[in-house]
């Protein structure tokens, strides 16, 4: 196969201008000065360096594309249109509500591997779809377009050092140096060095060229593609609007379409730089091989039952690492993620008998997560677990998941005051409120060991994000090992006909509820005890049930901050039936001390139980 002759990609860089000043204006607002700094990258990857069939973008050997600088869209749209995914007029579907077309890319599109929009996210992405070829033993190749404004952001700097501790020579990055951010000059506007300079230091190869030079350009991929041992950073120097002089170079146009007279004239200032030619055009080279993985398995039908007896002490971090090792038995789509703490969320587990699939990002919760997306995108299933307040750093990662619908499988332990000693720092109280927040995002919350095994299964069969919360505190084994736990569902752990209260608990507060069960019992009060171990869906119909036998009465008690979390989850499923719901939760910032104590002390304890359920 012949490449396409420079003047060729030349012309194609001229119509991924032209079609991105047609679309934003027709969308009457985006970001076409962004676009057109990128024209000739963009023209350079998609039809001379990326292997893909834009028939068949899912195709698993393809090599992939990320825009991190998600708002440069329609150049992207323009650039897939040009390859023949779909019709060149459709690029004027831009930002329409029928549309597919957003204005930053969406998982929607089948050529869209995550959501980017949100600076600084794109290269943990793409250290995880790199990570994933090594995976499936593929040479399929990652490419990632950079911002030079979104360099501020240290998530890029986490990635930029997991992809140099993990060797990615199968990464290659472009960062679009074009000077200009949103609002004023970028930080270290054209020079390159500077940027180069900075790659050099987290362990990568760099290459700086001027980002308008096919040539160059072309020269620079094949380099990156000799490289042994080490991700590639090509520096391009660009100019921001390259192309209409109207806005070429200059400040104070980001974000701005041009109107239909400014449009017609740039069009055909652009015209006039295509050079005729007589060379044909280019050919897409397509992977020569095709591998699928196969249907997944049934997780929760072929998980070993878990191997406990009643009334064993079991802190459920440790069956999540328990299960998640027996999980990675089943298919080796399940690898695992860990931030320097895999000795306690208990992951190392699954290192010991998967290391080829367990990946350490080291204290850098935001790469760590970034990478799981990437690999959920390309068919892993992503475990990553750190403590529940470290993940809160990745919660525009986790919002990003959740708009991507991918497969990600957080574990977030050692949450709330029950950790004890180590103090507010460390007491995950929001983390609940911040899962829920993210739209179809199932959050789980065993109680037990039995529980946390099960649903560690559960999250591996639940399409899209599930964060699962785990226990620093050892619990007693209060279910069998042939329980279930269907996603939306509840348990019912005491009850009787007498009942006058619903007490529902989840996670160490579910055995509050319990010692509280036994001591009003003593002085003649009955109450049902209920557990929440599905709070996102959560048990309506069992909610309702519950409270209607129970007079209407419900209490919640949460480890947790009022806002957000379980009660706020039951209130909204009962609001309409008349109920009382009292909500007993943590309310203040908590100090240090011994977890019973601070469970007294902060309203969630047994005994606040009691007090709440008389008075």
């Amino acid at each position: 196969m012949t490449p396409p002759s420079n003047t060729v990609l030349h012309n194609l860089a001229t119509q991924l201008r032209i079609d991105s000043v047609r679309s934003t204006t027709e969308a009457g607002s985006g970001h076409p000065t962004t676009c057109l700094s990128a024209a000739e990258i963009l023209a350079v990857l998609f039809f001379d360096e990326l292997r893909f069939d834009p028939k068949d973008p899912q195709h698993p050997e393809a090599d992939r594309f990320v825009l991190s600088k998600g708002h440069a869209a329609p150049i992207l749209y323009a650039a897939w249109a040009a390859a023949g995914a779909f019709p060149r007029e459709d690029v004027l579907q831009l930002r329409k509500i029928t549309s597919d077309l957003e204005g930053h890319p969406t998982p929607r599109l089948p050529f869209v591997d995550v959501a980017t929009g949100s600076l600084g996210q794109g290269l943990a992405a793409g250290v995880g779809i790199a990570l994933n070829a090594r995976r499936i033993a593929s040479d399929y190749r990652t490419y990632v377009l950079l911002g030079d404004g979104e360099t501020a952001e240290g998530s890029v700097w986490e990635a930029a050092q997991v992809a140099a501790f993990h060797q990615l020579d199968n990464l290659c990055a472009i960062t679009d140096v074009n000077a200009f951010g949103q609002s004023r000059a970028t930080q270290w506007v054209h020079d390159l060095e500077a940027f180069a300079a900075r790659y050099r230091a987290f362990g990568w190869h760099t290459i700086t060229v001027d980002g308008h030079d096919v040539a160059a350009l072309r020269a620079a991929f094949a380099e990156s593609r000799g490289m042994s041992g080490r991700p590639t950073m090509i520096v391009a120097g660009t100019l921001k609007g390259k192309g209409v002089a109207l806005f070429e170079d200059k400040d104070s146009w980001h974000g701005k379409p041009l109107n239909g007279a400014q449009a017609d004239a740039a069009i055909a200032e652009l015209e006039a730089q295509y050079v005729p030619t007589s060379d044909p055009d280019p050919v897409i080279a397509k992977p020569e091989l095709r591998r699928a993985e196969g249907a997944l398995p049934d997780f929760v039908a072929q998980m070993p039952v878990p191997d406990y007896t009643l009334g064993d002490l079991v802190a459920t971090r440790e069956a999540y690492g328990t299960a998640l090792a027996s999980l990675g038995a089943l298919d080796p789509r399940i690898v695992a993620l860990d931030a320097d703490v895999k000795n306690s969320t208990f992951s190392d587990r699954f290192e010991k008998v998967f290391p080829e699939r367990f990946y350490q990002t080291f204290i850098a919760e935001q790469a760590m997560i970034g990478a799981a997306m990437g690999l959920a995108s390309r068919g892993a299933i992503a475990f990553p677990s750190s403590f529940a307040c470290f993940l809160e750093r990745g919660a525009d990662f986790i919002r990003m998941a959740g708009i991507s619908g991918l497969n990600i499988k957080l574990c977030g332990s050692h949450a709330g005051v029950s950790i004890g000693e180590d103090g507010p720092s460390q007491m995950a109280l929001e983390d609940l409120a911040m899962a829920r927040a993210v739209p179809n995002c199932t959050v789980l919350y065993p109680s037990d060991a039995v529980c946390a095994e099960r649903l560690v299964a559960v999250a591996a069969a639940t399409h899209g994000p599930v964060y699962i919360r785990s226990s620093r505190p050892k619990t007693p084994v209060i279910y069998g090992p042939d329980e279930q736990f269907p996603v939306g569902g509840s348990k019912v752990v005491r009850h009787s006909a007498n009942d006058v209260a619903t007490v529902v608990g989840a996670g160490v507060t579910l055995f509050e509820a319990l010692k509280a069960h036994d001591l009003l019992a003593k002085d003649g009060i009955a109450i049902r005890v209920l557990d929440a171990y599905s709070i996102q869906p959560i048990d309506v119909a069992g909610l309702v049930a519950a409270g209607k036998a129970t007079g209407g009465r419900i209490f919640t008690v949460e480890d947790h901050y009022s806002q957000g979390g379980l009660g706020d989850a039951v209130s909204e499923a009962v609001w309409d039936q008349g109920f009382r719901v009292q909500r007993l939760a943590v309310r203040e910032t908590p100090r240090s001390g011994p977890s019973d104590e601070l469970l007294e002390r902060y309203g969630i304890s047994a005994m606040a139980i009691v007090r709440a359920v008389k008075g």
